[in-house]
């Protein structure tokens, strides 16, 4: 196990849970644990140093995790609008979501995939973002556990990305 003795307590946290779930980082530097494929995800990136995010209130996004999802450029904007730190890239036909918990990861991007599919505004999916976290740190049940408890539809296992067309 890599010496986390010096890194801030949500990112111990973070990497502790990783390690927990699915074994010891492969990757890693001084400021970074890097985990390739861990179940449902296509990648996992613990940071040493937090971004202070706001929403739905004040946590340190210190675990960034990747899906394929070839997200429609006409929701970037609402993606955007939705949860800063939920990150389309169309390249790579990915998307992903920094917090400092699995579960918060999970819920961030199971309302973004309700936003692309027109289930919920950016909105609905805020609010539900946020009575569903009230709900966990207040030791409760959200009104719909599936959405932190894994995804709640069928991720792409098949390379999606879009390397665009060139223009010379």
């Amino acid at each position: 196990m890599p010496d986390l003795s010096d890194w801030p307590q949500a990112s111990q946290d973070a990497a502790q849970h990783m390690m927990d779930t699915y074994g010891e980082a492969p990757e890693v530097t001084d400021t970074m644990l890097i985990w390739g494929p861990t179940g449902p995800w296509k990648r996992t990136v613990i940071y040493k140093e937090a971004t202070t995010h706001l929403f739905p209130v004040e946590h340190p996004d210190v675990m960034q995790q990747w899906i394929n999802l070839d997200v429609p450029p006409d929701y970037f904007d609402d993606l955007a609008h939705y949860d800063g730190s939920v990150v389309a890239n169309r390249t790579e036909a990915e998307i992903s979501a920094r917090c400092d918990k699995e579960t918060a990861n999970f819920l961030a991007i199971n309302l973004a995939h309700d936003i692309i599919e027109e289930v919920r505004t950016v909105e609905e999916a805020r609010q539900f973002y946020a009575e569903t976290m009230k709900a966990l740190m207040e030791g409760g049940s959200p009104s719909d556990p599936a959405y932190v408890e894994g995804f709640i539809f069928d991720v792409p296992q098949e390379d999606l990305s879009n390397p665009d067309e060139s223009l010379l």
